[in-house]
């Protein structure tokens, strides 16, 4: 593993004449921790890179971002940096992470830098609702217990991590941190002019139903559901292996305008 640049970006696989790179946004509360066991599951002359957002791993030092503006500035100035060499890129996000790709997104799109070949939102309900009361979980409310059973039921905590005082005490504080920028999202009616595709779990209790058909109505292009067995971080298989199933890493799988599976 590399850093492309500094500590904000990290290059978690490299390949020789690289065709596209998947550029992955954190989700509530994580890192880019859950994206390294992807590097074995990237099609050939796909590199892979994830953003660090401010007060974890190499950023640890530096304040948590005070609120959605400033963390979406961030993660976009991130993402300008890491394909200023205008090759070709997917944009993927995770949970609160798809709307930050989504937002992140417009915002290149509104400063005429470089689009994404394709924008990929997994495990969130469309934005154009606005945060309701289904988005707010885990809640910002809860103890730091109940944070911490989410997490190790609904997330990727570590067991180990669960183990250590230290540990938990760091990762309840840094959820606690995404928690209160994600409660200060709001959306700007803006839309996206790439393919879009939409990946849930069958059984999240976050996202719902009509995710699919709400999330289409956000794009003028292409768009498509993948409903994919298993809760808010699919099944330990499918998440190893998420690649296999973002259609714009595989030529032989292009996006159809409508083609919705959920």
């Amino acid at each position: 593993m590399s850093t492309a640049h500094g500590t904000t970006v990290l290059a978690l696989k490299r390949t020789e004449r690289a065709e596209r790179t998947l550029v992955c946004l954190g989700f509530c509360g994580g890192g880019t921790a859950a994206y390294h066991e992807w590097a074995d599951a990237m099609p050939p002359a796909t590199d892979l890179l994830a953003v660090c957002y401010p007060g974890r791993e190499g950023r640890f030092a530096e304040d948590f971002a005070e609120d959605w503006d400033a963390l979406a500035e961030d993660a976009t100035a991130a993402v300008r940096a890491a394909t200023a060499d205008g090759a070709p890129y997917v944009l993927f996000g995770h949970s609160m992470g798809g709307w930050m790709a989504f937002d992140v997104a417009t915002r290149l799109a509104a400063a005429g830098d470089p689009a994404p070949e394709a924008l990929v939102v997994s495990a969130c309900n469309a934005p154009d609702r606005g945060l309701t009361e289904r988005d707010r979980f885990p809640d910002p409310r809860d103890t730091d217990d109940q944070l911490l059973t989410w997490m190790s039921t609904h997330g990727l905590l570590p067991a180990h991590v669960l183990e250590d005082e230290d540990l938990t005490e760091m990762a309840v504080e840094l959820m606690r941190a995404d928690l209160r920028v994600r409660d200060t999202f709001t959306h700007t009616g803006a839309k996206v002019a790439v393919p879009l595709q939409v990946l849930s779990g069958a059984d999240d209790p976050v996202v719902e139903d009509d995710a699919g058909t709400r999330w289409g109505g956000l794009t003028t292009a292409a768009h498509r559901h993948d409903v994919l067995p298993g809760s808010h971080f699919y099944t330990p298989g499918i998440w190893r292996t998420l690649p296999d199933r973002i259609a714009a890493l595989h030529p032989d799988a292009p996006l159809t305008k409508g083609a919705l599976s959920g």
